[in-house]
């Protein structure tokens, strides 16, 4: 298996070198003539009537990206984007994509992480629907399980969230709530392996039901790839027995964010990250806190450590190229899984720092296709995607 990684990962590499180091006009415009070629603006007719709509954007084209988790994925990837009538330059773009993709490891997924705007912002709509088969390699709980006790847990997957958030009290404050949805069923895994023997509270399926209170503070200047502001969210959920949820537990997440320019000449920018997840009672097996993924603590695979609860931290710095679609960042971050956060000690958080490259698809959304290679203790791997990792 590390034999295959290492040659997919030469792989990248060459991609890397040919596809976004050594771009040409004439590349630049084959690749916008086709992304025009899958664009298409919904309210294009109403906006020659009225310049003060916004132009709606429906993007939908073939999508290839790699992790660790997935090895290649193929499939068709579509974003909406786009304000509701009456909105002005005060109100920011709703984005909802939407993904369908298949992978080598013959995985399937399809998810939606949106995020709606109404008029002047009054109202926020957020959160995720993802439909999913997913192996999983497990190591065992606890942050210093060993690599050579990695088993395959394999289950399907139906998540959905829906927060409703209201502005309140301040312009970028919004207050609320929602509810979450998590069944795991049609789960298989490895005889004799760690999970059979520990047999877990949930490792042959479990439905998590929980409603959530929420606060989100967000001035980012765009959402897709902010250079200026803050994102700030909390959500806090009660689970139960009621609508056929099989647990009783408390879920706590907190994800805070910042972003400033480091050079208004070409658009430089510095990005931080805080993320903390906390479980508590009577948690079913798939609510576990999991450690790594493309998104935060790079170059570890998703869930190499695993247990209640999750610190971690990431900075990354974003050099954009004047003139060009071409970016390149470079990051660093640590964390590290608990049984309680009270166990918590500094000797116990684990590194990852790394590098890559953007390539921009779309300049008006400020939206990259994105190349990471991210390095941990003892690890490395490479991230293929599109959007920032935060």
């Amino acid at each position: 298996m590390k034999k295959k990684y290492l040659a997919l990962k030469r792989i990248l590499l060459v991609l890397l070198l040919i596809g976004f180091v050594l771009p040409t006009t004439s590349d630049a415009q084959i690749f916008e003539d086709a992304k025009e070629f899958f664009t298409f603006y919904p309210n294009a007719k109403a906006v020659e009537k009225d310049s003060t709509l916004y132009p709606s954007k429906f993007i939908a084209a073939p999508v290839i990206s790699f992790s660790p988790e997935t090895d290649f994925a193929f499939g068709i990837g579509a974003k909406y984007l786009f304000k509701f009538a009456g909105s002005g330059e005060e109100t920011r773009v709703s984005n909802m994509p939407i993904t369908f993709q298949y992978t080598l490891n013959n995985q399937y997924f399809l998810y939606s992480g949106f995020e709606i705007f109404t008029n002047q912002e009054k109202f926020v709509i957020t959160g995720n629907i993802l439909f999913q088969n997913y192996p999983r390699l497990y190591y065992g709980i606890g942050r210093n399980t060993e690599e050579s006790a990695e088993e395959v847990y394999e289950y399907n997957q139906l998540l959905v969230e829906p927060i409703f958030l209201k502005q309140m009290f301040h312009r970028y404050l919004f207050l609320g709530g929602g509810l979450r949805y998590n069944h795991i069923y049609e789960t298989k895994v490895e005889e004799d392996g760690l999970i059979a023997q520990n047999m877990r509270d949930g490792f042959d399926g479990s439905t998590s039901v929980g409603l959530e209170v929420a606060a989100l503070y967000d001035d980012r200047d765009v959402i897709l790839n902010a250079s200026e502001g803050w994102y700030v969210e909390f959500t806090h959920g009660e689970y139960g027995e009621f609508l056929g949820g099989t647990n009783k537990f408390h879920l706590t997440r907190l994800d805070v964010r910042h972003f400033f320019k480091v050079s208004e000449k070409n658009d430089d920018v510095l990005a931080f990250q805080f993320l903390g997840r906390t479980v508590r009672d009577d948690l079913p097996f798939s609510e576990y806190s999991f450690f790594g993924s493309s998104e935060i603590m790079r170059g570890y695979r998703e869930g190499r450590f695993v247990d209640r609860d999750l610190v971690a931290a990431q900075m990354e710095f974003r050099k954009n190229f004047k003139n060009t679609r071409l970016g390149a960042v470079a990051f660093v971050g640590t964390g590290s899984v608990f049984n309680n956060i009270a166990d918590f000690q500094f000797g116990a958080l684990k590194p990852n720092y790394g590098f890559g490259v953007r390539y921009k698809i779309d300049k008006t959304e400020n939206l990259n296709l994105r190349l990471d290679w991210g390095f941990g203790r003892g690890t490395n791997e490479i991230y293929l995607g599109i959007a920032e990792a935060f």
